[in-house]
């Protein structure tokens, strides 16, 4: 092999690791500033106080499973801070349907009642753990979760912590039943027909 060759054998080698070890790294981007302020806003105190979850105190629990979100959405502060939060309120015998986190772990901590938690590996093994008040869960970055008020009496309150300021959220009923997807692709997927999709998919509908 010439030494050119060996040359750009060695350079590709070297750009595919980079490209390899920056894809294990991704994350939120770093930002170059203290902080990020959007055009139309002031760098006060107000704009690093959220008070989005003020709407909890002294509230009864919802009928059905609630979110509330502090991402960069609802708070412009946290844009680049790679950090969110979220409180999850189960009324009795509620779930938070399997979904998955694209962009973040999630470090879950449950204030009030208990909760079923799991989340499944790429090898398909499930992890599953009865969480009572006080305790700490930590569900790894993308893999698909889920929780589950299984009390029918009494409801249930947890913190959820995030390491993106948008870590999203994929939920798999929703985004496999109540998109287009053809019918048959799901059924063959799911390895049934399609008059039971298209009931499936009638529960989702808006």
């Amino acid at each position: 092999m010439s030494n050119s060759c060996s040359l750009k054998v060695v350079s590709l080698v070297v750009i595919y690791g980079f490209a390899i070890v920056q894809m294990t790294m991704a994350g939120d981007p770093d930002i170059l500033t203290d902080y990020t302020v959007p055009m139309n806003a002031t760098a006060d105190a107000n704009f690093f106080t959220y008070t989005g979850f003020r709407v909890l105190v002294g509230q009864s629990p919802p009928s059905t499973f609630k979110v509330l979100k502090a991402t960069m959405g609802e708070f412009p502060a946290l844009n680049g801070q790679s950090v969110s939060y979220a409180v999850l309120q189960f009324p009795a015998g509620s779930v938070n349907p399997p979904h998955t986190h694209p962009r973040s772990a999630e470090l879950l901590f449950l204030l009030q009642g208990a909760l079923q938690v799991g989340f499944v590996d790429t090898t398909n093994k499930l992890f599953t753990q009865t969480l009572r008040a006080g305790d700490l869960f930590v569900f790894p970055k993308a893999l698909v979760h889920f929780q589950h008020n299984a009390d029918t009496a009494k409801p249930a309150l947890a913190l959820s912590a995030f390491g993106s300021a948008n870590a999203g959220t994929v939920s798999l009923p929703n985004t496999l039943f109540n998109t287009s997807i053809d019918d048959t692709v799901l059924a063959l997927a799911f390895r049934t027909d399609v008059a039971t999709i298209q009931i499936l998919k009638k529960g989702f509908a808006s």
